[in-house]
Order: structure tokens, then C-alpha cells, then sequence
């Protein structure tokens, strides 16, 4: 206002900010001046005061890994950045209003720092997490591998079965022919002893194709059975033998079936053990013996659901303790049950002088005389087959050791083994010579089985039988040289005679051409060798003269033929220096068996003589 003026206002408010015309109206002076009208700027009122924002810190955080957004105006950062919080929400959006600074000083150090040790700590987490995992699965395969008491796995059967077990027993089809093979396939066997020399036999059954096989053996595997063992790995050991070995078998082999006893074997379990077949054990046996995989076969269902009683066809002894075994040779020699037995393996190296013989005829083998003794006084002298080994102890070679002082301190030998009467001193075995003796014992029983021809002889290595006998030839020839020739009255023709025969020429006649047996009435007993027919000319061959004289006798192998010691005698008076002649001595069956032997003996001499 100037000057007692007034301003006239609009009724409209002017905004602060605009120019609005003022009109001015000055009074008329006295002087007569006039009105002056003009504009005038207005000030905007003063803006009100402005409200301090409260303080509040600032938030910083540190990116960890880089993040690249999606879409255009993204909020986007590399790995160390560091990015202020604006404003926090409850929403993944917010990040999008935050600020982002890449800060290279003192900070970003110690990002680094804190994600190098972030980063080590998760690694090394990872690594020690993995290496834990590794270490259960490997303790799960191991105890996967040890198998339970009840376990029923087997190999699985192919659809196919009858084609790949046709395929699989090819070569022994070939070789035992049809009829052979399906007497192998329906046999029934038990294996007494399943170590070193019963797991390779049963081992070698299995293989040949062998329908069922009844396994007894109460030990269990052992570290160092491991060295003879046909089948058992560290995994075994502690396991039963029989479940050891009825694991093994059933992936070679899932058509046999078995039947596992770990049961001990003496006077009062023998009938069980070595009894009909029932297939009660702990074998898997369903039922199905015709190979088609459908359990539709002839013999027994496992738990006794179809149970046929069959006798074994054969018994294999693998047992390694003389009760034991005698036990199980005069039961089988009661029952009329075809046995084998397997003798002492330990302490034997050369296997060229295991050999297949009759009991009473077995010799150099401790287990063997020790077993042949305690039968005799039941009454078995003869008649069970034996796997023995002649060779004999010697400087160098391994013998039984001497039991521990510590071991001795604990008690009695009864008290040390593993049941009692069992032996508790160590034997030396050699890991190859039980497989030999193990792998005879099923060459024998498949053979026997099938009827394949065999041609070794029980006794082959009675060595001094054959030194007898040989002594006696020598002698006879002596006596027949005195007899028929004509020398000076105080010349003996017969001093320092030889003949051209050999211990190894007495065994070929006495074994393999007479079959161990008289050729005049069969008798198997004081066997000897003498000529069968009265010589026509001189027997004698010299060579030189004077004190330097040979003198041989010209004797051939076939000359002589197998007698009893009392028929050689007779035979010698009768016919080599007495008036008769074989034809009147003996019947035409006498004659015409040994004529047919004197011409093998004849090619034998042509070949290898």
C-alpha cells in the first residue's frame, strides 16, 4: 500500500507463483494530478519450511557371485560389487531400487578375503561329505558281500535253460556220450569234507554236470585254508565251508541242486548224513532236477515236498581226522554205498606217485596204514578204493611241526584242536597236491557213474611186491639153467646170471596184463611171474670168456605168466623140468586166456622193446 492507497484484489486468489495486475488508484492532489495506473510484480509468499529427513544409516552389502537381470532397467552386479539398500520390502523386486557402487579400495580386499574363505569352507565341506559317502558305500558292497544264514540268492535261471546247459556240458557229452551224461546229470552224490581236497572235487562234480550233491563239513573257512581252497576268497573267512562253496557252485553250475549240511559226521549222525536225499538242508532245492528251470523235476522239494529217498550213487571222503573217517568207510561198507577215500595230502610234493588203489593194498602213507588198521579190526580188509600217495619223507622235505610252547601251556592236545580227537598240530600242505588229490577223487567217481572204461589198477606202485616177484623170477631161472644145461661138473652155468627183465616189466605183466590176478584160478594173493612153457633150446646167452664171461638168461616178457607161489611150484615140476605139457596140465580155457595174453605181450616187446 502507498501513500494511503488501496489495492483492489480480484476475487480469484492469484497462485503464488503467477503475476497478477494490480491497479492502483492515487487520490487527486490539490495541484490536480491526475490517476496513474501501472503493474506491479508480486512477491511469492515464502515456501514453508522444509522437514529435516530423519538420519538413518546407510546399508551396504557385498555381492557373492555375479547377477545379470532379464529384462531392460534390471538391476544387474558383478561378483565383490557392493550395493546400498534404499528401501526394503517384502518383495524379490526390491533389489531393482537399490544403488550399486564397485568400491576397488580397502573393501574390496576384504570381500575377496571373506569369499575365498567362504568358498574354501563349502569345498571342503563337499570333499570331506563325499568322502564319507564313499566310505558307507563301500562298508554296505562289504557287508553285501558276506552272506546272511538264510540267503536264497542264486544265479538267475535263463529262459533258455535247457539250451545253455546243453552248450555248457558239450565237451562232456562228447566225451561220456548221451547215455553217460544223463546217468551224470541223475546222480546223486555226497562229499564228506569240503577243504582242500572236498571243495575240488565238488567243484569238478558241479562242472561235470552231476544233478545233486549233498555237501557236509562243520568248519569254517580260514586265512590260511585260502592257499588250497578251490573256491574261497578273504570274504569267506568265518563263513561256513559248505555255504562257501554253495555260493560259488551255484553261478557256475544252477541247474545242481544241493543240499549243505555244517554238521559233524561220526557213528551217530553218519546215517543221516550219508542217507537218502531229502533235500531238508540248507541247499536250494526245488524241485527240479530235468533242467528246464520249471521245477518239474523227478526228485525232492525243498523242506521235504517231494522227497524220493534216493541212495547216494556214490560217497567221496575228504575228511582229514582217522575217527572220523572210519566211521564213514564202515558205514558205507555196511550200506553197500560206493565210496572213495581221500588219504594224507599233507607233507606230499611229487604228485607222480599219487596213486588209485585198493585199502589193503595201499603202502608209504601214515593216514592210510593208520586207517587201514583200525578197519581191519572192525572187519574191512579190502575193497574200498583209496587215493594215496606213495612218496616218503626225506632230509629237506616238509614234516609235521612241533606244537608251540604257548600253545602247549594252554592244555591237553584234546583240549587245543577244534573238536575234540581232531588234530591240533600244524601239517604242511602244499596247495597243489590236495586239488590233484580232489580232482582223482571226482574223475573216479564220474568214471565209475557213467561206466566209462578205466584202465589203472588198484595197488599199481607195490614196489615191493614187484622186487619179489622179480627176486623170484631170478631165482626160477637159476634153477631151470641148472636143470637144462650141461656144463663141467665143477662149473656152475648159473653163477652171476642175469635176466633182462625189470621191476617196471613185473608191474606191466603182473598189473596191467593179468590184471593182478592167477591166470590159472584168479586168486589175487602171492602173486608171481614164472615161464609158461618148457624152453626147447638153450636158455643161456654169454658174452666173452673166461673170468670176464656174461652170462643172461634169454627170457622175454612174453615167456612168463602170473601164478599163485604154490601154483608156480606145481607148475614148475610139471612142466619146465617134468614130462607134461601145458595143453595136459591145464583145460583149453586156461590155455587159450594165456596164449591171448603172450600176444600182447608179444606187441608190447615189438614196440617199445
Amino acid at each position: 500500500m502507498l501513500g494511503g492507497g488501496h489495492v483492489d484484489r480480484t476475487s480469484r486468489a492469484p497462485s503464488p507463483n503467477s503475476q497478477t495486475p494490480l491497479a492502483f488508484t492515487t487520490p487527486t492532489s490539490s495541484h490536480g494530478a491526475s490517476l496513474v495506473h501501472g503493474l506491479v510484480k508480486k512477491k511469492p509468499p515464502p515456501p514453508p519450511p522444509k522437514r529435516k529427513p530423519s538420519m538413518r544409516p546407510e546399508e551396504w552389502v557385498v555381492a557373492l557371485y555375479s547377477f545379470s537381470g532379464e529384462g531392460e532397467g534390471d538391476l544387474s552386479f558383478r561378483e565383490g560389487d557392493r550395493i546400498r539398500i534404499v528401501k526394503k520390502t517384502e518383495t524379490d523386486q526390491d533389489c531393482e531400487k537399490g544403488i550399486m557402487s564397485q568400491q576397488p579400495g580397502a573393501h574390496s580386499k576384504l570381500q575377496l578375503a571373506a569369499t575365498a574363505l567362504a568358498s574354501g569352507a563349502v569345498v571342503a565341506g563337499a570333499i570331506l561329505g563325499y568322502q564319507r559317502l564313499q566310505k558307507e558305500e563301500r562298508l554296505t558292497r562289504l557287508k553285501s558281500s558276506i552272506p546272511e544264514p538264510e540267503e536264497q540268492a542264486r544265479a538267475p535261471r535263463s529262459p533258455p535253460h535247457q539250451i545253455l546247459e546243453r552248450e555248457q556240458l558239450a565237451r562232456n557229452r562228447a566225451f561220456l556220450g548221451e547215455a553217460g551224461q544223463a546217468r551224470l546229470r541223475a546222480a546223486f552224490v555226497v562229499v564228506v569234507g569240503c577243504g582242500g581236497v572236498g571243495s575240488h572235487c565238488a567243484a569238478a562234480l558241479a562242472r561235470a554236470g552231476v544233478g545233486r550233491l549233498r555237501l557236509v563239513d562243520f568248519d569254517q573257512v580260514t586265512l590260511s585254508s585260502l592257499n588250497r581252497h578251490a573256491v574261497a576268497t578273504r570274504a569267506d573267512v568265518g563263513a561256513p565251508k559248505v555255504r562257501c562253496l554253495l555260493r560259488r557252485l551255484r553261478a557256475v553250475a544252477p541247474w545242481v541242486r544241493f543240499d549243505a549240511r555244517a554238521e559233524v559226521l561220526d557213528g551217530t549222525s553218519a546215517a543221516a548224513l550219508v542217507g537218502p536225499w531229502t533235500g531238508d538242508g540248507d541247499g536250494d532245492d526245488d524241485g527240479d532236477d530235468d533242467g528246464d528251470g520249471d521245477g518239474d523235476g523227478d526228485g525232492g522239494g525243498r523242506g521235504g515236498e517231494r522227497q524220493d529217498g534216493r541212495m547216494p550213487d556214490f560217497v567221496v571222503d575228504a575228511i582229514d581226522n582217522i575217527d572220523t573217517k572210519v566211521h564213514l568207510l564202515k558205514h558205507c561198507w555196511d550200506q553197500k554205498l560206493p565210496v572213495i577215500s581221500s588219504m594224507g595230502a599233507g607233507t606230499k610234493s611229487d604228485p607222480t606217485k599219487i596213486m588209485v588203489g585198493d585199502i589193503g593194498a595201499s603202502t608209504d602213507d601214515g593216514l592210510s596204514r593208520a586207517t587201514r588198521r583200525r578197519l581191519k579190526l572192525q572187519g574191512v580188509t579190502a575193497g574200498i578204493p583209496v587215493i594215496f600217495s606213495t612218496e616218503q619223507m626225506g632230509d629237506g622235505k616238509a614234516k609235521l611241526l612241533p606244537l608251540p610252547e604257548d600253545e602247549f601251556q594252554k592244555g591237553s592236545v584234546g583240549d587245543l584242536g577244534v573238536l575234540p580227537d581232531f588234530r591240533a598240530r600244524i601239517l604242511p600242505v602244499l596247495g597243489t597236491i590236495p586239488a590233484v588229490f580232489g580232482y582223482t577223487a571226482a574223475n573216479h567217481v564220474i568214471l565209475s557213474i557213467t561206466g566209462y572204461p578205466t584202465d589203472y589198477v588198484c595197488g599199481k606202485s607195490r614196489d615191493k611186491m614187484y622186487e619179489g616177484i622179480l627176486a623170484y623170477v631170478q631165482g626160477t631161472e637159476e634153477k631151470l639153467m641148472r636143470a637144462l644145461e650141461k656144463g663141467a661138473p665143477s662149473e656152475d652155468v648159473a653163477l652171476g646170471l642175469k635176466i633182462p627183465i625189470t621191476t617196471g616189466d613185473i608191474a606191466f605183466l603182473a598189473e596191467e596184463l593179468y590184471g593182478g590176478r592167477s591166470v590159472v584160478t584168479g586168486l589175487p594173493t602171492r602173486l608171481v611171474l614164472t615161464r609158461w612153457r618148457k624152453p626147447e633150446t638153450s636158455i643161456l646167452v654169454t658174452v666173452g670168456g673166461g673170468e670176464t664171461v656174461q652170462r643172461s638168461s634169454d627170457l622175454r616178457l612174453r615167456d612168463l605168466v602170473c601164478m599163485t607161489r604154490d601154483e608156480a611150484k606145481r607148475h614148475f615140476k610139471e612142466v619146465l623140468t617134468g614130462p607134461r605139457t601145458v595143453e595136459e596140465l591145464y583145460d583149453a580155457r586156461v590155455v587159450e586166456k594165456v596164449e591171448a595174453r603172450v600176444k600182447r605181450a608179444q606187441m608190447y616187446e615189438d614196440e617199445f622193446r
